[in-house]
């Protein structure tokens, strides 16, 4: 059965399957539960968005709010994971990250090579990322580069509710750690998802709208952004092939540069920074292995090199627009590339 479901809900959902499926499946982080104790234990929240609001009534201790800590209980997490559990440790803002960056990427994502591949770490840690709602510098960065530049680490960044729930199943049912980032932004947006349980595997973009004129490869957010602005452009008479990466680590440069070849224009869009960014990784990687495809110059449309502005009005200016990808695209359908 298919049905609409917000990306709240589609987590939601997606955990509580899995927990359904393998008790060795747990949840842990700060307010998860939220209310436990109190009357009626259908009233917990669930979390500062209400995203598991309903799974403690259902499945009880096997989800646990933690102290404010999170080098403790994403530590915690991840020393569970080793001995035969599967934890999905929540930590609420990606930007707490340096709280417990340690135990990240030099314990979690290192276990397996270093222990000669003898060490299975099956771990999620879901986090919320991106700007837009107003919650300043400290609660609003898109810091999917510093997550996806450390080898070990799986980073999943969904569009919509049918791929989060798709990919957090696949997530949960990983043996390596997965960083599993859900845009804030997004968590009322529907779409069609399945009631039952399916999987979507890691490494596979999905291309959400074909074109012949210019590629446009992002994710999150900005797939929405970008579908908008294809569809501004295609009034014009440009047709862009809008790519949505799915997961950046493994990251899917088959499937971009196919689409690049067909193209022979690109343009990145990635709310992060610009430095040493997504887009900037896949630039790269295009001009090293399709250069030659190449009609225009690579355009780049990101978040400028500073911190998000709390002011709406400034921090509206900070998010790519559908505006400034069709100015992108604009200025590469106007700027062939001389070839001698």
């Amino acid at each position: 059965m298919v049905r609409k479901l917000s990306m709240k809900s589609a987590i939601n959902e997606a955990l509580d399957q899995e927990m359904q499926r393998d008790p060795t499946v747990i949840v842990m982080g700060e307010d998860i539960v939220g209310g436990a104790g109190a009357p009626g234990e259908e009233d917990a929240w669930g979390g500062a968005h209400g995203v598991t609001k309903g799974l403690y009534a259902k499945h009880g201790k096997r989800l646990m709010d933690t102290p404010l800590s999170e080098s403790a209980y994403v530590g915690a997490a991840i020393g569970a994971a080793t001995c035969g559990l599967r934890p999905v440790a929540e930590l609420m803002f990606i930007d707490f990250m340096g709280v417990c960056l340690d135990q990240i990427f030099n314990q979690a994502a290192k276990f397996r090579y270093m222990f000669g591949g003898k060490v299975e770490t099956p771990v999620v840690i879901r986090a919320m990322c991106g700007a837009g709602f107003r919650a300043a510098a400290q609660h609003s960065q898109m810091l999917t580069p510093i997550l996806t530049h450390i080898p070990g680490l799986k980073v999943v960044c969904p569009s919509n509710a049918y791929d989060c729930k798709g990919l957090l199943i696949q997530s949960i049912r990983d043996n390596d750690p997965v960083i599993f980032l859900e845009h804030k932004n997004l968590y009322g947006h529907e779409s069609d998802v399945p009631e039952e349980s399916y999987t979507i595997p890691f490494g596979e973009a999905n291309v959400v709208r074909e074109g012949k004129h210019a590629s446009i490869v992002t994710y999150g957010q900005m797939v929405h952004r970008s579908i908008d602005a294809a569809s501004a452009l295609a009034k014009e008479g440009i047709e862009c092939e809008v790519i949505d990466l799915r997961t950046l680590s493994p990251i899917d440069m088959d499937t971009v540069i196919e689409s690049v070849e067909r193209t022979g224009r690109l343009v990145c869009v990635d709310e992060a920074n610009p430095r040493c960014s997504i887009a900037s990784d896949i630039s790269a990687m295009v001009a090293q292995e399709a250069f030659g495809a190449l009609k225009a110059p690579i355009r780049m449309v990101t978040a400028p090199h500073t911190p998000v502005p709390f002011s709406p009005v400034l921090e509206d200016i900070y998010v790519p627009t559908g505006d400034s990808i069709t100015a992108a695209v604009r200025k590469i359908m106007g700027s062939e590339r001389k070839v001698a």
